[in-house]
C-alpha cells in the first residue's frame, strides 16, 4: 500500500479559513488531516504542493516515524508554517492506517485511558466588552454543560497595562467568577500579551479568583521568563501552543517553566510527536491540555490523542462557538454533548471530509483579525453571520 494521490481543500469559516489535506492510497483508502494556520493557509497550501507532496507520493502509510522524521530533517528552516504542513500529512497517515486495520486511531495510540473527556469552552465571549456582558455569556456557556471556560480579559493590551486597564481586566474576571460559581474551572488567556513584570503584577491580582491556569502570560518562546513567572505566582502556568519541536518542549520541561503543556497536534508534528511530548511531560508531573483553535479535523485528531494519553486533563473546544456550517464540513459530525466529548467511532479518525460543503464557503483573504485590533473583540466568531 502506497500513497498515490494528494489533495488540498480550502474553505472559509467566518474569521478563519480551514485548510484540509486528503491522501489516497493505490488501493483506494483515503485519509484526512488539517493544515489550518491563522493568516498563513495559502502559504501552507503552497508548501504542501511544492514540497511535501513529492515526498509523500509513493510512501508507505505505515512508515510514519520514518516519513515524518525525514520531512522534519529535510525542511531545514523550521517554524509553524512547515510544521503545520507536516502535521496535517502525519494525521492523514494515521487515518489511513486506522481504516486499513479497522481500528479507531486512539486504539493505535495506546487505547482508551479515560472514562470521560471533559471540554472547556473557548470563543464563548465573542462580542463581550463589559464585565456584565462577559458574565451573561459565561452563564450561557455553563448552561450548555461546560465546567471550564477560557477567556482573554485583557482587551488589546501589549506589554504594559495602565492601572485602569488592569482594574478593567480584574473586574471581568471577578464578574465571570461570580456568575459561574466556585466549581467551574476558569482559564485566563493572555495570548503572550504582557511583559514579565506586568504578567506577574496582573497575575497577583487574579490569584484570589481561583484560576485553573494562567495561559501564555508571555509568549511560549520566552521560557526563562515563564519559569520566573511560575515561581512568582500561586496559580498554574500553561503554555506550548507556539512551540513546534521536541527540543523546545524538553527545554521548557527542564526549566520547570509550566504546569500544563499545550502542544498543538496540528502544528507540532502530529499525533506521534504529541505522544512523545506528553510522555516527556509526564516524567516531570506536567499535565496535558492540547491547544486546538481551528477546524473539525484538527479537533477530531486531538480527541484521539486525548483518549489515549494518561496525563491529559481537559480539551479546548470552539466547535459550539464557530460558524453554523462547521459541522457540515465533515458530514454533520458533532463531538460534544453537555460539556463532554464523545468517544470517536469507526476506523481511523471516524470522520470524512464533505468536499461539496467546503466548496460552498470559499477562502477569504486575511479573515482572521489581529489580537491587537479592536475588531476581534467585537465578535470574533461571526457565529450568527451568513455568507
Amino acid at each position: 500500500m502506497r500513497i498515490a494521490k494528494f489533495e488540498t481543500y480550502m474553505t472559509n469559516a467566518g474569521y478563519r479559513n480551514y485548510l484540509f489535506v486528503r491522501l489516497e492510497t493505490d488501493d483506494g483508502i483515503s485519509g484526512i488531516g488539517e493544515a489550518s494556520l491563522e493568516w498563513q493557509e495559502k502559504t501552507v497550501e503552497t508548501l504542501l504542493h511544492e514540497w511535501v507532496e513529492g515526498r509523500i507520493i509513493g510512501a508507505d502509510p505505515y512508515d510514519i516515524e520514518h516519513v515524518v522524521e525525514h520531512l522534519i530533517r529535510d525542511q531545514y528552516q523550521g517554524g509553524s508554517t512547515i510544521m503545520t504542513a507536516i502535521s496535517a500529512v502525519e494525521i492523514a497517515l494515521w487515518d489511513i492506517i486506522g481504516k486499513a486495520s479497522g481500528q479507531p486511531v486512539y486504539k493505535l495510540l495506546g487505547g482508551q485511558h479515560h472514562d470521560e473527556l471533559l471540554a472547556y469552552a473557548n470563543g464563548w465571549y465573542g462580542g463581550a466588552a463589559t464585565p456584565e456582558a462577559f458574565a451573561e455569556k459565561a452563564k450561557d456557556a455553563i448552561a450548555k454543560g461546560y465546567r471550564g471556560l477560557k477567556f482573554d480579559p485583557f482587551g488589546i493590551a501589549w506589554q504594559k497595562m495602565t492601572e485602569d486597564e488592569m482594574a478593567s481586566a480584574e473586574a471581568i474576571v471577578a464578574a465571570v467568577r461570580q456568575a459561574v460559581g466556585d466549581d467551574v474551572h476558569m482559564m485566563i488567556e493572555a495570548h503572550g500579551r504582557l511583559s514579565p513584570d506586568c504578567a506577574i503584577e496582573m497575575g497577583k491580582r487574579l490569584e484570589k479568583y481561583n484560576i485553573y491556569w494562567y495561559e501564555e502570560p508571555v509568549i511560549s518562546t520566552e521560557i526563562e521568563q515563564l519559569s520566573n513567572i511560575r515561581l512568582a505566582l500561586k496559580m498554574p502556568i500553561a503554555a506550548g501552543e507556539r512551540l513546534y519541536t521536541m527540543p523546545e518542549f524538553n527545554r521548557m520541561f527542564s526549566l520547570n517553566a509550566i504546569d500544563i503543556v499545550q502542544m498543538d497536534p496540528s502544528h507540532c508534528g502530529g499525533l506521534l510527536t504529541s505522544k512523545k511530548i506528553a510522555a516527556a511531560a509526564k516524567e516531570k508531573n506536567i499535565t496535558v491540555s492540547p491547544h486546538c483553535s481551528i477546524g473539525p479535523v484538527a479537533l477530531c485528531a486531538a480527541l484521539h490523542f486525548d483518549w489515549a494519553t494518561p496525563n491529559f486533563i481537559i480539551q479546548e473546544n470552539f466547535s459550539e462557538y464557530d460558524v453554523p456550517w462547521r459541522n457540515e464540513l465533515v458530514f454533520e459530525w458533532n463531538p460534544i454533548e453537555n460539556g463532554k466529548f464523545k468517544l470517536p467511532e469507526g476506523p481511523g479518525l471516524g470522520i470524512e471530509l464533505n468536499i461539496e460543503a467546503c466548496a460552498q464557503h470559499p477562502y477569504k483573504k486575511q479573515a482572521f483579525p489581529s489580537l491587537w485590533d479592536g475588531t476581534w473583540l467585537s465578535g470574533f466568531t461571526q457565529k450568527d453571520k451568513k455568507e
